[in-house]
């Protein structure tokens, strides 16, 4: 056993303990729920701003560009809320899964309107100001739902709840029981609210966005940490560990809160205005299925041993969309060192090669629209708002599968050889 692999026996528990930890998976399965929020709202931009004149025009004729900016509007432009909500009962069933997560949700969002400011119309009538719903609420928001989740989680525990007569119906007798809990929970943040209102910033959500949000964003959202994220989330699934799943709760709040900071720019500016390099999307468009596509080409159409030919034609239809585990699994990648060096580094390599071009000028940069998983190649591109991004990404995986091209060279010769000789004896 080599030291490498008596590293990793020895890290294995705790990475697996991180996976199984319920606050990240809490946190990642509730931002997942919000996909369908990011991706109406993109692409209701993406429709408002479309780079071909015959669309634009087609769009403002027929009155719907405001509409679409008004779905916008209403989707990223509140992710905060639908985040509170998502991830507090995301994290409620992952803390005890016979709890009440709808119930808990609903203090999380109280809890959260209860700490932003209110603000006054021209009309001097009392409004909810957009300015904490959207990207800069977004840690707010999952702080709330951590404190919420475990405060309503406690409370429930302890028994702490009006009990009532086992002949009052299901739906009624949960209401009852979460009274306690919210009111808890509620005044704890109403607490909160005052302090900070006596504080300079104002409110709990300025002093988390100046805090937490800024600088984190500062250090993850910067290419070299995309790259060291990368490389610890395939070192995991190189021994066998769901990589993504550990890693994700830590940048995805990141990553998602620079791609809403891009398509705001794009909203007010229009196409190619987002400042930031570094997002989501840049990530999933061109690390996209694992950039293993290119791997499983030559092993389809290049191998000489039946073994990695039937596993390439095999594997071919999902990886065109981006399904990679019949080739992690079925080649193995898991601990095979023959491929260690394009399966852990492959995707690092994709992001250095895509982050030349757009910081170079070459590629505009990203609109920061949101996709779903399993989407053929070209379409995460296409939807970030320029052909330009279309090629980057097949250039990319062309690349890549260069990359993967002598390691494949010597695995399929040396499996074509053992074919040979398993033929003659």
């Amino acid at each position: 056993m080599s030291k490498m692999e008596k590293f990793f026996d020895k890290i294995n528990p705790y990475m697996t303990k991180l996976a199984n930890n319920p606050t990240l998976k809490g946190i990642s399965s509730g931002m997942m729920g919000s996909i369908v929020v990011t991706l109406v709202g993109s692409l209701c931009l993406l429709l408002a701003v479309f780079p071909i004149d015959a669309v634009k025009n087609t769009v403002e004729a027929l009155g719907l560009k405001t509409v679409f900016f008004g779905i916008n509007s209403v989707t990223i432009g509140c992710l905060a809320l639908y985040i509170v909500v998502l991830v507090t009962n995301s994290l409620v069933r992952s803390y005890n899964p016979n709890e009440d997560g709808l119930a808990a949700s609903v203090i999380g969002l109280l809890s959260f309107l209860i700490v932003t400011p209110l603000g006054v119309t021209a009309e001097k009538v009392t409004a909810i100001p957009t300015t904490w719903l959207g990207a800069a609420g977004v840690f707010s928001a999952l702080i709330i739902s951590i404190i919420t989740a475990k405060v309503f989680v406690f409370v429930k525990g302890k028994g702490w709840t009006i009990k009532m007569p086992a002949s009052v119906p299901p739906m009624v007798s949960r209401t009852f029981e979460g009274l306690i809990p919210g009111i808890i929970i509620a005044i704890i943040f109403i607490v909160v609210n005052c302090i900070f209102k006596q504080t300079s910033y104002g409110c709990m959500h300025q002093f988390v966005y100046s805090i937490l949000q800024t600088p984190l964003q500062g250090l993850g959202g910067n290419l070299w940490a995309m790259c060291l994220f990368t490389i610890v989330a395939q070192l995991l699934w190189f021994f066998g560990i769901h990589g993504t799943n550990v890693i994700s709760p830590i940048y995805t709040p990141i990553w998602l809160t620079l791609d809403l900071a891009n398509q705001a720019a794009v909203a007010q500016n229009g196409m190619g205005a987002g400042e930031n390099i570094i997002g989501m999307a840049f990530f999933n468009t061109f690390t996209w299925g694992g950039c293993v596509l290119g791997f499983v080409l030559l092993m389809a159409f290049a191998s000489k041993s039946a073994q990695y030919k039937s596993l390439g034609r095999l594997s071919l239809v999902p990886a065109l969309f981006g399904i990679t585990e019949p080739v992690i699994f079925g080649t193995p990648l898991v601990l095979n060192f023959i491929f260690f060096i394009p399966f852990v580094f492959g995707n690092v390599i994709a992001i250095l090669v895509a982050y030349a071009a757009i910081a170079s000028g070459l590629v505009p940069t990203l609109m920061g629209a949101a996709t779903v998983f399993g989407l053929p190649i070209g379409f995460h591109a296409a939807i970030q708002g320029s052909w330009q991004v279309v090629v980057l990404q097949i250039v990319v995986m062309v690349i890549v599968g260069l990359v993967w091209y002598p390691f494949f060279k010597k695995a399929d010769n040396d499996a074509y050889k053992l074919e040979q000789e398993s033929v003659n004896e």
